[in-house]
């Protein structure tokens, strides 16, 4: 693979987003609505596919106290700037929550699952004194694939079946093998973004580490090793800070993060566990860098076999690719990194997804602690042999496998997932 192609790939799945990506799309939905139709807003009805309604139920929303789909569409249609994309959010106040209160209390919002076969599809229709408009999300949480007012289409998308920014092509000629060798000889000017989701994504787990964010996994990890109850490793400085920054994530901080492929969590269990462990070694930034861009691609590549949302959680994928790059800080070579991933499937690969919501850091914190441990076992020439459960000679077999089970195995599961929080 030509280099500009990897380069490519990173510019077009590393996103700044602001907010859970599902209630944001919602929201983006519902800001795209309201620019396309004047007046007064008389109604707004949501329907969404099991996968993002399951993500969006209860997981905060930056800057509020609110949540759920009936709020994530308010707060879009009265605040949102759906130019902003991922940042639709940007800026709320007191006012615009409240606003978007009344909406619900009167009865003006409602929401509901769609019949789609979808995994993740979006369709707001909003109803003003003056005019009607639908707008459709699907396969991508920034594809708009339709808008209509007043029972005209005005635009539809050419992108059907879109689950990544990148082209297939792209995505389907990447190998482990490929990424590693891009990644140890790139020029690092090049990785300029890669050093943007450090930055940022650091600040969001410091943030997680200072205030009191959800669960406060990350804090409380953190306030054990200052006890002398937790030793102060690689290990819990790589959960601590990766869980710190899912804390203030997932209760709604206003910072924005680096996604991965279509999600901020994920972009912070890519990026935090590695840069913890990079900065316990002291390695030099350009080190840190290249360990994290590592980290970044396995799990793009990854993910793109296993899809955007699925009844697995998608930060085992993330745990995958943090595994490879703590190896790579480690001094390690190719065959260990293989083996690390190798490890990290055999380990986390049941890990379900029950939605987003503040829980979430525990599992960012789990899959953190596995990619250390996963790493380790690898440097010491430790692997998951082929005999054990599905796990293959070859990683990329065992990768395939993985994202099978994520796509076909679970489709059962994810209903009853969805029902079983429905029933609450």
């Amino acid at each position: 693979m030509e280099k500009h192609k990897i380069l490519a790939i990173i510019e077009k799945e590393l996103v700044i987003a602001l907010g859970c990506t599902e209630p944001v799309a919602i929201a983006l939905a519902a800001a795209t609505a309201k620019s396309n139709a004047k007046g007064e807003i008389k109604e707004i009805c949501v329907k969404a596919s099991g996968n993002v309604i399951k993500n969006a139920k209860s997981v905060g929303i930056p800057g509020m106290t609110s949540t759920g789909l009936d709020f994530a569409a308010a707060i879009g249609a009265v605040a949102g700037d759906p130019s902003r994309q991922l940042e639709v959010l940007s800026g709320l106040t007191f006012d615009d929550e409240q606003s978007a209160l009344k909406l619900i209390e009167e009865g003006k919002v409602t929401s509901g699952q769609a019949d789609t076969p979808k995994i993740l599809y979006i369709e707001v229709t909003l109803q003003t004194d003056k005019q009607s408009s639908k707008v459709v999300i699907s396969d991508n949480h920034t594809n708009i694939s339709l808008i209509e007012v007043d029972g005209r289409v005005v635009y539809q998308g050419g992108c059907e079946n879109i689950g990544f920014q990148s082209d297939e092509e792209e995505l389907t000629s990447l190998t482990i093998d490929e990424i590693y060798e891009w990644v140890t000889n790139v020029d690092i000017s090049s990785l300029s973004l890669v050093k943007k989701s450090i930055e940022l994504n650091r600040v969001i787990g410091i943030e997680g580490l200072s205030g009191d964010y959800g669960l406060k996994v990350g804090k409380t990890l953190k306030e054990n090793v200052k006890k002398g109850i937790l030793s102060n490793d690689i290990a819990t400085a790589a959960m601590a800070l990766a869980a710190a920054g899912s804390d203030a994530r997932m209760a709604g901080s206003t910072l924005p993060v680096m996604a991965n492929t279509g999600s901020g969590n994920q972009g912070i269990a890519v990026t935090l566990p590695v840069v913890a462990v990079a900065e316990k070694l002291q390695v030099s930034e350009e080190k840190m860098i290249r360990a994290v861009a590592l980290s970044h691609l396995m799990t793009i590549h990854i993910k793109s076999k296993f899809g955007r949302l699925s009844a697995l959680c998608g930060v085992t994928a993330a745990g995958m690719g943090a595994s490879g790059a703590i190896v790579f800080l480690l001094d390690g070579g190719l065959h260990q990194i293989k083996a690390a991933i190798q490890n990290t499937i055999g380990n986390v690969s049941g890990m379900i997804c029950d939605g987003a919501k503040a829980g979430c850091a525990m599992k960012v914190s789990t899959c953190s602690n596995v990619a250390v441990q996963s790493a380790l076992l690898a440097l010491n020439n430790q692997e998951i042999k082929s005999t054990d459960g599905f796990i293959h000679d070859d990683v990329e077999k065992s990768i395939e496998s993985f994202c099978k089970l994520g796509n076909e195995g679970t489709r059962h599961t994810d209903e009853l997932i969805l029902r079983l929080m429905m029933e609450k």
